[in-house]
């Protein structure tokens, strides 16, 4: 049974990685990208904005579209298309699309005049600190499609051990602010399977919680009643983050994990509210934001490698980079749409 709240929700979120990857060209805060060219404080303030809440909550939605998929797969069948739709994608992307990604980062950091063979070979051959940056082996955004897919098994045993139903009325003798502080659990977890910020326990633990508390209607009732609070809350702890980072560069792990929770709650019951219906956005989406998402990494980075070369005034660089992006990148899913073979690989269903 789909939720046409689930769908927009996880279709806007995938849309909002254009503007961020677009401004960590311009980051301050120590994370270095495939072309970055200096600090720069507003574009860095709005990725911290939204950086708590916008991956965590694709793998709360899809713990909660894991529910549901149960309905209508056995656990073999739910394995089959794990494998086609995650594992076969990430494989393919990883050979064929993060090293044009390394490849654009050579070029700019080191110079590198050499061919895409060569660097492939470069790509596969060192191993570093798995950013990618200075063009070493990296899953590169392909990271949520891995972890996606190993969290995925591993919810299997406590989805065993533990069945929804077993668990469901104790859930929802919860009170809106005991799930508020579920943040705390999802906070623990991080430290466990911690890649350079990229945490397999987090996000195991939001699948989790997908799963078993915000796939009940019961609690998303719950939550309704208590918006108010709940997004005055947020948008305190928003505004309070902003200047903090804005004037100090505060970023604690604590702080960062209230506010992503508190934010998936009140996101998912905004578009339980009003987004709730299936209208052309959906429809299109709902087939191609998975393949956007596997594509626009790659076709931002190569961009944004000419643009910052030939364009001047930061303004006019991320307008080009953010919008060329999108627009190439929904091209190449048109023209990919019409090759069998590749349409599979890069997770498009369906026909043409």
């Amino acid at each position: 049974m789909r939720k046409p709240y689930i769908d927009n929700l996880r279709n806007l979120t995938i849309l909002l990685l254009f503007p961020v990857h677009t401004f960590m060209i311009w980051n301050d805060f120590g994370s270095r990208f495939y072309i970055w060219k200096g600090e720069e404080k507003v574009p860095s303030t709005l990725i911290v904005l939204v950086n708590p809440w916008f991956m965590p909550i694709l793998f709360v939605l899809a713990g909660i579209s894991a529910r549901y998929a149960f309905k209508k797969y056995t656990v073999s069948a739910f394995l089959i298309q794990r494998v086609k739709k995650l594992l076969i994608p990430f494989l393919f992307g990883l050979v064929a699309l993060v090293p044009l990604q390394t490849l654009y980062a050579r070029k700019f950091f080191d110079q590198y005049e050499g061919g895409i063979l060569e660097n492939l070979q470069y790509y596969f051959t060192h191993l570093t600190d798995f950013s990618g940056y200075d063009g070493a082996f990296t899953p590169g955004h392909l990271w949520f499609i891995l972890f996606l897919f190993l969290i995925s098994i591993m919810a299997l045993a406590p989805f065993h051990f533990y069945p929804y139903e077993r668990v469901r009325k104790r859930v929802e003798r919860m009170p809106a602010f005991g799930i508020l502080f579920l943040f705390i659990p999802v906070w623990l977890m991080y430290y466990l399977g911690n890649f350079g910020g990229f945490s397999i326990g987090k996000n195991f633990a939001l699948y989790l919680a997908g799963y078993y508390v915000l796939s009940n209607d019961s609690i998303l009732e719950k939550l309704e009643k208590n918006i108010k609070w709940l997004f005055g809350l947020c948008l305190m702890e928003t505004i309070a983050s902003a200047a903090l980072y804005y004037k100090f560069s505060y970023y604690g792990d604590l702080w960062i994990h209230l506010i992503g929770w508190n934010s998936i709650l009140v996101l998912l019951i905004l578009a339980r509210k009003f987004l709730n219906n299936s209208n052309g956005f959906t429809v299109y989406f709902n087939q191609a934001s998975y393949p956007v998402y596997i594509l626009h990494q790659s076709i931002l980075v190569a961009l944004a490698y000419y643009v910052v070369k030939n364009i001047t005034g930061i303004f006019l660089q991320v307008v080009c980079i953010w919008t060329g992006s999108f627009g190439l990148t929904i091209l190449a899913y048109h023209l990919i749409r019409k090759i069998p073979l590749v349409r599979n690989l890069v997770g498009i269903k369906g026909g043409k």
